[in-house]
């Protein structure tokens, strides 16, 4: 508990969830953070506190983290607008990934379950401002906590249950009575977007820069969807590719495969600076299978141990238009990009990279934007230097995960700005990228507790100009390898501090 120093500490303690399973900081494990309007605020009053660090950069980085959360708890108060936060403290599932043996994570399972009482009458208290559409979206994830609470669990899980009923009744009451309107506002975004990640954030000009980033993608969508030698036109030609996909059964099996070609295509291009560690395939946690892929990667405050690439097939007792829905992410045109996502290049590289970081801050303070918008990033890269080339279909598949997330990028400014609707995101959604009816419904909603999804097509962004910058000022000196080694070395940066990778 003492090897951070103090203000390091202060926000380790706002953000206990994500330090404790992104960072490894197990000395949290078993406890839930107090989300209280009165524990937040005499948190804040801690936060900032202490000397500034030796290091010119990391004062910057923890700055800027401890300026979001100044915004996100102080300024915006989304412990009171949003379950997120009390759904992240609650999460059991941190504990299924083998990082101690299974009887030390059992126990602080337990321990944890057994604050569940106490920590949801807090949420219950506590959100009082939630607006009407953003329970609606979170009530489904509230409800699927309690698949994390051990079928053993005896009293504890009993009395778990019983409060996790309340917390349930209380998100059900709020979809139906809390506010309809759900915006932010354009000041409290740019707070969010910009403030939090050291960046100078013009929504105007960013709302902007998102139309010709889509404009570019489709355009590169276009290219290569005529390398298909078909004349349909390309959103279609995009839905009726997704249509190739394994069966439920074959999911795992094509995750591996994809896997498998991305770590060697990495290996032998050295994108990355390491190429060391296991990466595992297999199904998510059943509280988190609301996500199709995600990676849980073996983090840098641990020993070594594998990590974990989940992959979450459809359950067979679904409809079958929400069956077919679901599997045409793991398609031949789509599950190749998300694969390089999610393992090499993007974030099981950037885990391990994370290990080897040099400071306690770079290791500990992680921007979800860096993180994302490299992933997105690594797309693109992979794209640029060859992989599958004689296949249409990867780079087809990269720019529809690239139309779908810069339209999340320009629905979450419009609708948290006012200009946009939900309704009208939907609409957007349907017409620049291949989704349509409930799936662009699901995007456009997500916008209203995710404020900042647009961080993937943001952070791409500000890692692309950087690379041009290096390009420019190292010249012939210049490589891949030298420009993603010096990027990452400074861990996973708030995007206006990157700068740093060129000095």
């Amino acid at each position: 508990m003492d090897d951070l120093p103090p203000r390091l500490r202060a926000a380790c303690d706002l953000l206990m969830p994500w330090v404790r399973e992104g960072a490894g900081r197990h000395e949290y494990d078993g406890r839930i953070p107090d989300y209280s309007v009165t524990a937040v605020r005499a948190a804040l009053d801690r936060v900032g506190r202490g000397d500034p660090l030796a290091d010119p950069h990391d004062e910057a980085h923890l700055r800027a983290f401890e300026e979001y959360l100044r915004a996100a708890y102080g300024e915006l108060e989304l412990h009171r607008r949003s379950p997120l936060d009390h759904l992240s403290a609650l999460d059991l599932a941190c504990y299924d990934r083998d990082y101690a043996p299974a009887a030390e994570r059992a126990a602080a399972r337990m321990r944890q379950l057994a604050g569940w009482p106490e920590a949801i009458d807090t949420a219950v208290r506590t959100l009082d401002l939630v607006p009407a559409p953003v329970a609606k979206a979170l009530v489904a994830a509230v409800r699927g906590l309690a698949a994390g609470i051990p079928a053993d669990s005896g009293e504890t899980g009993e009395k778990a249950r019983g409060a996790h009923a309340r917390l349930v009744a209380h998100i059900e009451h709020l979809a139906e009575h809390g506010d309809p309107d759900a915006a932010l506002g354009g000041q409290a975004l740019t707070r969010l977007m910009g403030d939090a990640e050291a960046l100078d954030l013009d929504l105007t000009a960013l709302a902007v820069e998102a139309g010709r980033e889509r404009d570019r993608l489709m355009a590169r969508l276009t290219d290569a969807c005529a390398r298909t030698g078909r004349s349909t036109p390309p959103l279609e030609l995009s839905r009726e590719l997704v249509r190739d996909h394994p069966d439920i059964d074959g999911v795992m099996d094509a995750s591996r495969y994809w896997t498998e070609r991305a770590l060697a295509f990495t290996r032998e291009r050295d994108l990355v600076p390491y190429h060391d560690g296991e990466c595992r395939i297999g199904p998510a946690p059943e509280s988190r299978r609301w996500g199709m892929a995600m990676m849980s990667w073996a983090a840098p405050g641990e020993p070594e141990g594998p990590s974990w690439y989940h992959i979450t097939p459809p359950d067979p007792s679904w409809p079958a238009e929400d069956i077919e829905d679901w599997l045409q992410v793991f398609s031949a045109t789509t599950l190749p990009g998300v694969t390089v996502h999610e393992v090499a290049p993007g974030h099981f590289s950037h885990g391990r990279a994370l290990r080897h970081a040099p400071t306690m801050v770079r290791r500990t303070l992680q921007s979800d934007a860096f993180a994302e918008g490299w992933a997105h990033y690594a797309e693109e890269l992979c794209v640029e230097e060859g992989f599958l080339a004689d296949d249409p279909r990867f780079e087809i598949g990269v720019w529809l995960e690239a139309l779908v997330r810069v339209t999340r990028l320009a629905c979450a400014i419009g609708v948290h700005t006012g200009a946009m609707t939900v309704a009208e995101g939907a609409r957007r959604f349907a017409a620049d990228t291949h989704l349509a009816g409930s799936a662009a419904r699901a995007e456009a909603e997500r916008a209203v507790f995710d404020p900042a999804y647009g961080r993937y097509t943001l952070g791409k962004l500000e890692i692309l100009r950087l690379r041009d910058q290096a390009r420019d000022k190292w010249g012939t000196g210049y490589s891949h390898g030298r420009f993603h080694r010096a990027l990452l070395e400074l861990g996973s940066p708030p995007l206006g501090l990157i700068g740093a990778a060129l000095a």
